[in-house]
């Protein structure tokens, strides 16, 4: 199986050039065009294949799809450990935020303890999408039942003037007040974030069907 050859046999040009426009920082170039329902069930089709492993040695990749379809194997391995390691090598090679938030790693759920320890490290990077990673696993994990508010200040603590940053930053504090609306407001009323990444909070949660109207106003209320 030769994977760079799967991914040009599911070739769509129109998709390609409109990815191109939602990622503007990757020349149009390197879009193949595949769309992301087939990228997944190319994953799973290939995650256990011998030719994969070297896939992921063989970096870097020179393709945008190439580089989705790595973090989708990357998510696809049942091994803790494994998968961690996986990450680490991938993360470095990342250049936009489509492939960073497409990674999403199933074992990590059964593994929190220790994962929180590497999301401080991922959260505290000067590469800004192996920051925004650890922002986002930090999301998507650590905002529901075992939530505790000293989480938040993992975040508070990165202090970087990088759009994916801020932007991802936004979206973990909307999503936090969606979630853990007591613990977070007070986070809003005290403008512990920078002035954009606050009214961009403002904005994502006012968009959200998560809040309350009596919330959003009051959100609306806290701009600055």
């Amino acid at each position: 199986m030769n994977i760079k050859e799967e991914l040009l046999a599911l070739q769509d040009i129109s998709y390609a050039d409109f990815q191109a426009k939602l990622t503007p920082n990757i020349p149009r170039d390197l879009f193949i065009g595949v769309r992301v329902p087939e990228l997944r069930k190319l994953a799973k089709k290939v995650a256990e294949e011998p030719e994969t492993s070297i896939f992921l040695r063989d970096l870097p990749h020179k393709y945008y799809d190439e580089n989705m379809l790595h973090g989708l194997i990357i998510s696809e391995i049942k091994d803790y450990d494994a998968c961690l390691v996986a990450v680490d090598d991938f993360l470095p090679y990342v250049d936009n935020w489509a492939v960073c938030d497409i990674m999403s790693p199933k074992i990590f759920k059964k593994n929190k303890a220790a994962l929180l320890e590497k999301i401080k490290e991922w959260s505290l990077s000067e590469k800004t999408y192996t920051c925004r990673f650890g922002i986002e696993t930090l999301m998507s994990y650590f905002l529901d039942d075992d939530f505790k508010p000293e989480y938040l200040e993992i975040v508070i603590s990165v202090n970087r003037q990088d759009y994916y940053v801020q932007m991802m930053i936004a979206w973990f504090f909307a999503t936090a007040l969606a979630k853990e609306w007591d613990a977070t407001i007070k986070y809003m009323e005290d403008q512990r974030l920078d002035p954009w990444t606050h009214n961009k909070t403002i904005q994502k949660a006012r968009e959200s069907r998560r809040i309350t109207p009596k919330e959003k106003e009051y959100l609306k209320s806290l701009k600055v």
